[in-house]
């Protein structure tokens, strides 16, 4: 029985009846020795109150998308086959335009979201470069099946989730195709291709989006084995001026670090609460050592990088929460590197969902901005050309206003 399907939860609530039921019914019924009536109305309470439990977080798994499936929650899941040691560019000198075109089946995606706005494709690559065999998902824009653009190349957005997180959650929780669709139909943003790698690979531990030797190749899972199975099988740009990558949470940590260590396959980065030092997550891999910490730290990349990337970065976050680490970014970035840093209040909420949620159209707007190819439309009705997301979107003036911490004073904190 599926961990996220409708029939485990249906099960959970018949349980949960049950389990209120059967003190009322029995309490004053068990038989026995007062030994025996005492423990059998303790394993009623007791079941009753893991029943609760179980469909409590069940209910704010499917909600926020944590474990996809048992594997992931009880750490059994396990997707790395090998991790070679692939040098510095990740691709262990392998010639990418060498290999063979990757040919993938793809079938319909099931889960909450995986339906709507065209549906979601997904298919298990292995990857050839990585050692990584997982799942990706894939949601094609409005335009993709019309015969007006039949010989048009779309533009790619690979979307992380956090840690834990399942790689079904920006087509779920975040709703990023229903948001999406209904402004790309109507030339507001561009029609990209979301797609969506697995990046949870080893039970129980968080990869920080690193390649480590002997343990994950995680990095070149999701800038090399992941894009080139796209661009095989869709007709996608090519990167880096087609690719941007974004993410919330540890999602948002690798989104920065992946376009900052690699300009030449990401043109933009959407880093929403994300992180600079790995540390930050005591689960990953890429904080266990000093040197770890520096290859997989954007603000370290950017530092000491000679010659600066040119990739645009959108980093938004809460005061204590994503806020001074983007702002950290912002102070070495150098020319070609631009940042655009979104102040969001802490009246804004917490480290949610419900925090990132509404930041999907904001920074899918600047990602039209940054790599859009297409003259933005007017709006139907509207009178004038849809502005673009500024680097404060999301936070209103109003919203500044009301926050319990002003810009300034959280951009001061270490």
């Amino acid at each position: 029985m599926s961990l996220t399907g409708t029939p485990f939860l249906y099960t959970l609530i018949a349980l949960c009846v049950v389990a209120v039921a059967l003190p009322l019914v029995l309490w004053s019924r068990v038989c026995g020795p007062k030994v025996v009536r005492a423990a059998a109305r303790v394993l009623m309470l007791l079941f009753a109150q893991g029943t609760a439990v179980a469909l409590v977080f069940t209910m704010v798994n499917n909600s926020n998308q944590l474990y996809d499936n048992w594997g992931d929650l009880l750490g059994t899941s396990d997707h790395v086959h090998q991790a070679a040691d692939l040098g510095a560019s990740g691709t262990g000198g392998i010639a990418l335009e060498q290999l063979p075109k990757v040919r993938q089946a793809f079938e319909p995606a099931k889960g909450p979201g995986m339906r709507g706005e065209g549906g979601v494709l997904t298919t298990q690559l292995k990857g050839r470069v990585s050692g990584v065999h997982a799942e990706v998902n894939v949601w094609l824009p409005p335009q993709y099946r019309d015969p007006a653009y039949r010989d048009h190349k779309f533009p790619v957005v690979e979307v992380l989730p956090g840690y834990p997180g399942s790689s079904k959650a920006w087509y779920g929780t975040m709703d990023a195709p229903q948001q999406l669709a209904p402004l790309m139909r109507s030339g507001q943003i561009e029609p990209f291709i979301i797609v969506s790698p697995r990046t949870t690979l080893l039970p129980g531990k968080d990869t920080g989006c690193a390649n480590i030797p002997g343990k994950v190749n995680a990095d070149s899972w999701l800038s090399v084995d992941v894009p080139k199975m796209v661009m095989d099988n869709f007709r996608a740009q090519a990167a880096p001026d087609g690719w941007a990558v974004a993410g919330y949470s540890a999602g948002a940590h690798c989104a920065a670090k992946l376009a900052v260590a690699h300009p030449d396959r990401y043109r933009a980065a959407v880093s929403m609460s994300g992180y600079n030092d790995p540390v930050a997550v005591p689960q990953s891999l890429a904080g266990r050592s000093p040197a770890l910490r520096a290859a997989n730290n954007p603000y370290v990349l950017l530092k000491e990088s000679r010659v600066p990337p040119r990739v645009a970065l959108y980093l938004s976050g809460q005061p204590k929460d994503g806020y001074e680490a983007a702002m950290a970014i912002k102070r070495v970035a150098k020319a070609p590197t631009t940042v655009n840093v979104v102040f969001i209040p802490s009246s804004a909420g917490g480290h949610t969902m419900a925090l990132w949620k509404p930041q999907v159209i904001p920074a899918f707007r600047w990602l039209t901005e940054v790599m859009g190819t297409h003259q933005v439309r007017t709006a139907p009705g509207s009178g004038g050309t849809i502005p673009l997301a500024p680097s404060t979107a999301g936070s209103r003036p109003a919203e500044l206003a009301s926050g319990s911490a002003s810009r300034a004073a959280a951009a001061r904190r270490p």
